[in-house]
């Protein structure tokens, strides 16, 4: 029996999709937070959700209990939801949740036939690694794509990636063979500060992504949230000769226009030499 539940089923209009996973491959949180902006800041309405009982160790990922304001308990499981988002130049699915633990190729054969159920010909794919790279420098972008000429396009650098993967690289696969044309677009995360989120990757795949789904997305809060924590981060850098040279050869390394290189970084990781959130 399928484990995704529909609440309602609307209609939409040629619509992409635009997916991201919490766990692993969301270094720093990025993609996450990426997508939930759009979750926040737009007019989203939930129409399926993914039942967690198929899916989850809730030994590894217990349920969370909540108190609202009149003190009544309640339990937050793992969610894997989609939400539809209309008015922009295209209509938007939305999906948003947590990496399973268990059947991913049920979990991904649902969500499949639930978005060519919706008339998704496109979607859009998020995440984040951790990478040999400085905080003092705009984020870079690497992607894959079912249409490998739409990476320059777009200013992504390419990835010929093979070995391990998570759950975004399953559905990618999933979703190329069911015809769907898929653009998946990763961030790198400076790994001396990949222990805590990073809101420039997650300002700069919001922007990104905005684009690529073509809905208006009001990113000052990002922007602000971005410019804050790198003021932050370079305050305690201040004085440290030896991060201050670090991050001076990081630097130097970037200037090289060495594109292999920042690849390799995301297949060290994808390998598990990295540490994913």
């Amino acid at each position: 029996m399928p484990s995704l539940q529909w609440l309602e089923k609307p209609i939409l209009t040629d619509p992409v999709a635009l997916i991201a996973f919490e766990g692993w491959g969301d270094a720093g949180e990025s993609a996450s937070q990426a997508a939930a902006e759009f979750l926040d800041k737009l007019d989203a309405s939930l129409f399926a959700v993914i039942d967690p009982d198929e899916h989850f160790d809730f030994q590894v990922r217990r349920p969370i209990i909540e108190l609202d304001s009149t003190g009544i308990r309640a339990i937050s499981w793992p969610r894997n939801e989609l939400y539809a988002i209309k008015g922009g130049d295209q209509d938007v699915v939305l999906v948003i949740g947590e990496e399973p633990h268990y059947r991913w190729k049920g979990f991904t054969r649902d969500l499949v036939d639930a978005l060519k159920s919706m008339g998704v010909t496109r979607a859009v794919t998020l995440g984040a690694f951790i990478g040999q790279v400085a905080h003092t420098l705009p984020v870079p972008l690497i992607g894959s794509a079912t249409k490998p000429d739409s990476l320059a396009i777009h200013g992504l650098l390419p990835s010929g990636y093979e070995g391990p993967t998570g759950i975004v690289g399953v559905l990618n696969h999933a979703l190329g063979n069911a015809g769907i044309d898929v653009l998946s677009v990763w961030a790198a995360v400076p790994h001396y500060l990949s222990n805590q989120e990073y809101p420039p990757a997650t300002e700069a795949l919001a922007i990104k992504a905005s684009e690529l789904v073509g809905v208006s997305l009001d990113i000052g809060d990002l922007t602000s949230a971005s410019r804050e924590f790198l003021s932050t981060v370079d305050s305690a850098i201040e004085g440290n000769t030896e991060l201050e040279q670090y991050v001076s050869r990081l630097e130097e390394d970037a200037d090289s226009d060495d594109s292999d290189r920042l690849v390799d970084e995301i297949e060290k990781f994808l390998r598990g030499h990295g540490t994913p959130t």
